[in-house]
């Protein structure tokens, strides 16, 4: 029997970080899955509903705390994983955070509602990426996921979906907010495309995976987003789970979408 390979999915506690875990315990590919979580409690409930949900699998998983916003939990993280199992197979920079419905409360100003994400999804996700590199990089088979949102600048230029036309005057009155968030994401598929290019001589695929528009409960508003026409997140894991699996390979340094190729 081929030997497990290494999966770290940051964020998998909820949304689709968990519907990731899923599809790979559900994969009849030998999988031990790490799941990262901000709280150790979170994971291991996770991990909890998990094993209800997918019964009678090989493939296993457990908890590793990690918070983004902090150098020395994700140096912690590194520690654990760096003593057992020793090396990564697949890493799934999934984890984020949105501010911007938090500011449209009153919760954070409007530069915190940017710098936060900035600092979570785009810095943290790097230092997390360049701490786990020299577990990734003892891997036969690298491969690198950026969790991807909707950030296609392209296609944002011809319809600015989700958020609806504007009338005249100020303020606007903005009910579902994400500009803070989708900037970071923009920002996101930047530092893919530059592990990318660092990694070419090492053989590590490299991509970014936008799972399009899902009810996750990023933003604490999963009801509206439902409303609003967002899939369920399951959609995403899966997607996600294919292109870990092989069949975008030759689609490396590149968005990968549902439908094929994001432009930019």
């Amino acid at each position: 029997m081929a030997s497990k390979k290494i999966v770290f999915v940051t964020g998998g506690n909820n949304g689709i970080g968990y519907e990731t875990v899923k599809a790979l315990l559900q994969s009849n590919k030998p999988y031990n899955i790490l799941l990262g979580s901000r709280s150790l409690e979170k994971a291991k409930t996770a991990i909890e509903s998990l094993q209800k949900e997918c019964s009678d699998l090989t493939n296993t998983v457990e908890p590793v705390e990690v918070d983004l916003d902090s150098d020395e939990s994700i140096e912690k993280a590194f520690e654990q994983v760096k003593a057992n199992p020793g090396h990564l197979d697949i890493l799934i920079n999934n984890a984020g955070a949105t501010f911007d419905i938090a500011h449209t409360h009153g919760k954070v100003s409007l530069r915190d509602s940017f710098t936060k994400s900035y600092n979570v999804n785009v810095a943290g996700t790097n230092v997390l990426t360049h701490t786990f590199m020299p577990l990734l990089l003892k891997s036969s088979d690298p491969r690198l996921i950026f969790v991807t949102g909707l950030a296609n600048i392209t296609k944002a230029a011809e319809e600015y979906f989700p958020t609806p036309a504007q009338p005249a005057g100020w303020p606007k009155k903005i009910g579902f907010e994400t500009i803070g968030y989708r900037c970071s994401k923009v920002a996101l598929n930047m530092l893919m495309l530059d592990w990318n290019h660092k990694l070419k001589a090492d053989g590590v695929k490299v991509w970014s995976v936008g799972p399009g528009f899902l009810a996750t409960n990023l933003g604490g508003m999963p009801e509206m987003a439902k409303e609003m026409g967002a899939g369920h997140p399951s959609i995403g894991g899966d997607i996600i789970r294919r292109v870990a699996e092989g069949e975008r390979d030759g689609d490396v340094g590149k968005i990968v979408v549902k439908s094929g190729l994001s432009q930019w």
